[in-house]
């Protein structure tokens, strides 16, 4: 397999990485190998550090069979596709439900691939439910769905349950009771990717990305087209640069897309210059590349790709805050800002992503007096520089 940064792995990683290749395109024979290399106890155990024990146990099913497996694994199978099942039930009823409104709801990121693309719950573990509506219907779907039982609640408790500041910054999150009795995160966004250091500009619109959007036959949950689902997911891996949680199992969702869609490669580069995420992607690309084995073509990795410089400090830097463990501390503050000031493209960018067009600062801020956009370019940049509260 061709490697394009070259970053080495001890056996217990490469087992990790080989489990979470697509379940059609696992490489059985290199799996039982290092499973017997390693031991069956020491690989649960990083598997579980790792938050990937359910999907391993997949993966091993396939090589094995499950009567062969432990029954930790079965365990550890089983309790995730039993909570993602009821997941998937309640993305469909809410689909269903604001699409008796006329509005349609497109599932992100391992919602939509799960639900449309991958259908093997166990395999798919996930903390929350991610969906996307156009921007025109974000209230009107927010009084629905809070009327159907869903609580407006912000798991963080930075965030306040204040609609207005939700919908500036791309969404809200709910709290919904599930059958079993356990609870479920769900977020309702009209911005894509909806990072701190992302730039509006850099995203498609969620109008665009709706009406781009595939309804599957049977379900009232839409997923993006092929390039723009890609896209979203790996602009979503680098938000989360690469490494921190929930880790590394984020590379499963490009290799999942890429291997279950066809690709138009070329309307891909052109979405991909168009937003100036050439590095953000490459890495993301190059990781799933390198780590599952999925197949990205190597003119189209080489056409925007970074310079040498750049490329060989970024993957030096991760090897050091290291691509595995995702519950451990990753990056200080400075370290953070420095890295993610890398994944622009060029200095240009990074300015205009630390100070937008004054368009874009009136928009988030709701802003119509023009005196206080002083004051708002300095909040913004306080905001960048200080509310990192996803930063480890």
């Amino acid at each position: 397999m061709h490697s394009i940064l070259g970053i080495e792995l001890s056996e217990n990683e490469e087992f990790m990485v080989k489990v979470l290749t697509h379940r059609d395109f696992l490489d059985c024979e290199r799996v039982r190998a290092l499973h017997r290399s390693v031991g069956d106890r020491k690989i649960l155990e990083c598997c579980e550090r790792n938050n990937i024990a359910s999907i391993a146990a997949d993966a091993l099913a396939q090589c094995y069979g499950w009567e062969n497996l432990a029954i930790w694994w079965q365990q550890a199978y089983e309790d995730v596709d039993a909570r993602i099942s009821q997941y998937m039930d309640e993305l469909e009823k809410a689909g269903s439900i604001l699409d008796s409104y006329d509005i349609p709801l497109v599932a992100l990121k391992n919602s939509g691939i799960t639900k449309a693309l991958y259908p093997h719950y166990g395999a798919c573990p996930m903390g929350d439910i991610d969906v996307l509506v156009r921007k025109s219907d974000f209230r009107q779907a927010h009084k629905i769905l809070t009327e159907h039982g869903y609580t407006f609640k912000f798991r963080s408790s930075m965030e306040e349950e204040n609609l207005d500041k939700a919908e500036q910054g791309g969404g809200a999150e709910y709290s919904v009771p599930l059958r079993n009795g356990d609870n479920l995160w769900f977020e309702l966004q009209w911005r894509p990717v909806s990072g701190r250091w992302i730039r509006p500009d850099q995203e498609p619109t969620a109008e665009e990305l709706v009406k781009r959007s595939v309804k599957y036959e049977g379900k009232n949950v839409r997923i993006l087209s092929p390039e723009d689902n890609l896209l979203q997911v790996a602009l979503h891996t680098a938000k989360h640069t690469f490494v921190r949680a929930p880790g590394f199992r984020l590379h499963t969702d490009v290799d999942r897309i890429v291997r279950a869609e066809k690709i138009n490669w070329e309307l891909f580069e052109t979405m991909v210059c168009a937003l100036q995420v050439k590095t953000a992607v490459f890495f993301s690309l190059a990781l799933a590349s390198d780590l599952l084995g999925t197949p990205i073509p190597i003119d189209l990795m080489e056409r925007i790709r970074p310079n040498v410089l750049k490329e060989r400090l970024m993957v030096r830097w991760l090897e050091k805050v290291g691509l595995f463990e995702p519950e451990a501390k990753k990056w200080g503050r400075l370290g953070y800002i420095i890295f993610v000031a890398l994944l622009y493209d060029d200095l240009k960018g990074l300015f205009k992503g630390v100070f937008p067009s004054v368009t874009s600062i009136n928009d988030y801020y709701s802003n119509e007096n023009r005196l206080l956009i002083p004051a708002l370019y300095i909040r913004r940049l306080a905001g960048l520089i200080f509310q990192h509260t996803l930063v480890k």
